[in-house]
């Protein structure tokens, strides 16, 4: 079994227990919807603009986290109830985990266009270029969820997952930034032995 096997697998698996008798339909759609957008590009980009293993790896685990809040709903989580009784927390943070990813595997994707297309050079200049792309990204998706919540009204609340929290935006926003910074910290030497081998 290749990769490419593998990765469908363990993608279409997650989405169809997702999909069953998730909390509510309408978040589920909008929780998931960027993994099924996601899929088709990554189909039609394989062969002429390959991505290295591990933005491949990386844009899985960005689909799990998104699936399992579709189903659940991000402010209902088990796991994460339990971590918050567990704190003595009323809040469930699972939904901190999918913005602190939606900077992370961003940055990363960003970093690799960035210096495989050329658009700049690594360095500093790379790593702030990178962490706007994420910052930026992560505010467009509170647009959305704005916009989602002005045509749906109360049908929004779930997907808004603020949990009464006044600051839910600005934090996410926040998470976002952290996970960008992490990303290119942890990750940026792996990255480039990839990018490296990826190029021969």
């Amino acid at each position: 079994m290749n990769k490419s096997t593998i990765w469908l697998t363990i993608f279409f698996a997650v989405l169809i227990w997702s999909g069953i008798e998730p909390k509510d339909s309408f978040t589920w759609f909008l929780e998931v919807a960027p993994a099924l957008i996601a899929l088709p590009i990554l189909f039609f980009t394989r062969k002429r603009f390959p991505l290295t293993s591990l933005a491949y790896v990386l844009i899985l685990i960005h689909a799990v986290i998104l699936m399992v809040g579709g189903h659940y709903t991000y402010a209902e989580v088990p796991l994460f109830d339990w971590i918050a009784d567990w704190m003595g927390s009323e809040r469930n943070n699972y939904d901190k985990v999918g913005h602190f990813a939606q900077g992370f595997i961003p940055a990363l994707l960003a970093r690799e266009v960035f210096l495989r297309l050329a658009v700049v050079k690594p360095g500093a200049w790379c790593h702030f270029l990178v962490c706007c792309f994420a910052l930026a990204l992560s505010a467009f998706y509170e647009l959305i969820e704005w916009w989602v919540a002005l045509m749906t009204g109360e049908d929004a609340e779930a997907f808004l997952g603020t949990q009464g929290y006044v600051w839910d935006t600005q934090s996410d926003m926040g998470m976002a930034l952290v996970g960008a910074i992490a990303s290119i910290l942890l990750l940026s030497r792996w990255h480039n032995r990839l990018l490296a081998n990826l190029r021969r």
